[in-house]
């Protein structure tokens, strides 16, 4: 059965989308935090629709997770300009998917992806360059994919070497939990993460982190890269 997403739920987008921007400008003026703060529409389990009403609301960026719901919603939306951010984990076998798909890959977590998406731009009628973000588990979750903070360096230096692929900062996800401090503290790791990594010669100005539930506290951290679903579109459909 298609994925369907209540008339309410698009209708509100506009109104929810204003209510972001300006939670994002409060919370930037009182952390004393420079710089724009870019808002990726996360359409995972929402139809196609939801790609159209996020253009029309002045959204440019679009999010998915699983390659194969992002390849089918491209190709029902091929007239929307918007660019396309592959955010869930990439297995290396759907690397040959991405060139002239997706714009960005936020899940970036080893040198074997990152082969793999070269390899992929290596082929033939393929466009780059490519930009990716390095994943890292800052919160040391099993359950969550990235690389260890420890081993962080020496990836995004092959990753950066990788012809084809524009290496443009990193990317993590906090714990489930509405503690705010947790939050910080994972978000905050990230970002002095990349404060070393810079300091060492690598050029990251990118930080991808903060989702529906804890955005704010990415912000507050830093974040020049939000991954929005739930709080502009409602909730998925079961």
């Amino acid at each position: 059965m298609p994925l369907s997403l209540h008339a309410v739920d698009l209708a509100a987008l506009p109104t929810n989308l204003a209510r972001v921007r300006e939670e994002i400008e409060r919370i930037r003026s009182a952390e004393g935090v420079r710089g724009p703060v870019r808002i990726v529409a996360v359409t995972k389990g929402h139809p196609v629709e939801a790609v159209r009403a996020a253009w029309a609301a002045g959204l440019a960026d679009v999010g998915e997770n699983r390659v194969q719901e992002a390849l089918a919603k491209q190709d029902e939306a091929a007239g929307v300009p918007v660019t396309w951010h592959l955010i869930g984990h990439l297995q290396s076998n759907k690397a040959r998917h991405v060139p002239g798909r997706f714009g960005w890959v936020h899940s970036v977590d080893s040198v074997k992806v990152a082969d793999a998406l070269g390899g992929a731009l290596a082929r033939p009628g393929a466009t780059g360059p490519l930009k990716v973000l390095l994943q890292v588990n800052v919160a040391g979750e099993t359950q969550k994919t990235g690389c260890d903070p420890a081993a962080a360096a020496e990836i995004a230096e092959q990753v950066a070497a990788r012809p084809g692929l524009e290496l443009m900062g990193l990317m993590t996800m906090a714990p489930f939990t509405d503690d705010a401090a947790t939050q910080r503290r994972v978000f905050g790791g990230l970002r002095r993460l990349r404060d070393q990594l810079e300091q060492g010669g690598l050029r990251l100005p990118e930080l991808s982190m903060g989702m529906s539930g804890d955005y704010r506290a990415a912000v507050a951290e830093g974040a020049t890269i939000v991954r929005l679903g739930t709080v502009l579109f409602g909730e998925r459909a079961p």
